[in-house]
């Protein structure tokens, strides 16, 4: 069993080789239906539990999006439940982020101590529009409303896109999603989280985007948006003139959780009512964010 604790020369982390996938597929299987890899999940795990707390650590988190989003992607096409116009869209607003948000990341917040705080007052937003959503959710969920989940008449121009979900039609400014996928871009760039836990609750919260064709596209976006955020830290000296590369056989081995996670958690979003996901996300969310806020003072 000696042989199955191994120990990772570049990050520093020494585990078993279980404890990383099955951290992953259990945190991606849930945050998977509402759109979200769990990669803000993940990265505390690594700084917290595993002690990994170098700036590679969000490079790490890049590649378990990496490795682990095209579980869900693959999902949601096979549903037909992929905006391919609002896919891109996220993506475009995204990607200029990372790069801004990177040079913050490695430039004014190397030192653990404040990038707990930060990651803790991101994870505390992200709780507070959760439970908003539930709060004022009125309507039936989606799973119970209707058994068509396939997305049509996809429309889009300069301007606004469209289509229909459940019977009726969903209308929102491209604009609108461009500028939130840049402000998110920024803040996933120093995070690790390629913006999709931050951007899928907007879209719900803000346009009105049924969470169940948003997640498809959100996982997308991550998913582009994470290829880049790993070249960037893996070649560009920002951080002391010195790159900071993932851990690859650590993320890799989250990655592979993530996968089967995020492809059995697309399968299953259907069938489980929207709020109940939404108040557990909630509950993890506010716990590991008070935990980080109060390090910081203590």
């Amino acid at each position: 069993m000696d042989l199955l604790h191994i120990y990772f020369p570049v990050s520093g982390v020494e585990t078993s080789v279980f404890i990383p996938p099955l951290v992953a597929f259990v945190i991606s299987f849930f945050s998977s239906m509402a759109g979200v890899t769990g990669a803000f999940l993940i990265l505390p795990f690594q700084m917290s539990v595993l002690g990994f707390v170098t700036p590679s650590v969000s490079a790490t988190n890049f590649l378990y999006n990496v490795v682990g989003t095209p579980g869900g992607i693959i999902r949601y096409m096979r549903e037909g439940r992929m905006v391919w116009p609002l896919a891109l869209a996220i993506t475009i607003g995204t990607l200029p982020g990372v790069l801004v948000g990177y040079y913050i990341r490695v430039r004014f917040l190397p030192d653990p101590r404040s990038f707990k705080l930060f990651v803790g007052l991101v994870l505390l937003y992200i709780g507070v529009r959760v439970v908003k959503k539930i709060i004022r959710s009125t309507t039936p969920s989606a799973a119970g409303a209707n058994g068509n989940f396939t997305i049509s008449n996809v429309t889009y121009n300069l301007s606004r896109m469209g289509f229909d979900f459940q019977e009726r039609r969903v209308e929102f400014s491209l604009a609108a999603i461009v500028i939130l996928a840049l402000v998110v871009g920024v803040i996933g760039g120093i995070y690790g989280i390629g913006g999709g836990a931050i951007i899928a609750p907007f879209c719900v919260a803000f346009l009105n985007i049924p969470v169940h064709t948003v997640a498809g596209a959100a996982m997308f976006g991550t998913f582009v948006t994470s290829i880049v955020g790993v070249a960037i830290y893996s070649t560009i000296p920002f951080y002391n003139g010195q790159t900071a590369p993932p851990d690859w056989f650590l993320g890799i081995l989250f990655g592979i959780g993530g996968l089967l996670g995020m492809y059995l958690g697309a399968t299953c979003q259907k069938y489980v009512p929207e709020r109940i996901i939404q108040a557990m996300l909630a509950l993890i969310i506010f716990a590991v964010s008070l935990n980080y806020i109060l390090q910081f003072f203590m």
